[in-house]
């Protein structure tokens, strides 16, 4: 059984749509910055402050290729872990891949107040958000369909990720 793969911008609603997904599904969920987390003994912002980004990439891209490996579960992807071809190859292989996207607006309404988003820890984090976005607009494309989460619900948005993987499978 393919996975279910979330990707999409910080904000988006990746890990609490992914989670209830996987419950209604009775699948396992596997959300790839807390796997980080426990492996790393710190935070992602603690992983980006002490020992960087690319650091952060490269234990994103070992446990990517780890997890990818598996089958049946529903896996909420960090916001830049598909930018990263061989991230992308992975999850592809053995996966749906779906991705949430949110106006720059409804993402920094999101996030705002929240201090563990690094790379939203700036002057003007919508412009910051703007400028990620459009970076990263021809990778989010790559998934195999896309669901807009501005104006629904969660429960709206794991109807409409739950039909995507239906139809796609």
């Amino acid at each position: 059984m393919k996975n279910i793969v979330l990707v999409g911008f910080m904000g988006t609603g990746k890990t609490v749509v992914a989670k209830r997904l996987a419950g209604i599904l009775g699948r396992e969920f596997a959300e790839l910055d807390a796997i980080i987390e426990k492996k790393e003994g710190m935070s992602v912002k603690d992983i980006f402050e002490n020992k960087g980004e690319p650091y952060f990439r490269q234990a994103e891209k070992q446990i990517i290729g780890e997890v990818s490996k598996k089958d049946g579960l529903v896996i909420s992807a960090g916001g830049g872990a598909i930018i990263d071809d061989e991230n992308f190859n992975n999850l592809k292989k053995n996966s749906i891949i779906i991705c949430l996207e949110a106006s720059p607006d409804v993402i920094l309404d999101r996030t705002k107040g929240n201090t563990c988003r690094p790379l939203l820890n700036v002057p003007d984090p919508k412009k910051r958000i703007e400028e990620l976005l459009d970076e990263r607009k021809t990778y989010y494309k790559r998934a195999d369909h896309r669901v807009n989460t501005d104006n629904l619900t969660i429960n709206q948005v794991v109807e409409e990720v739950k039909k995507s993987y239906e139809n796609i499978r």
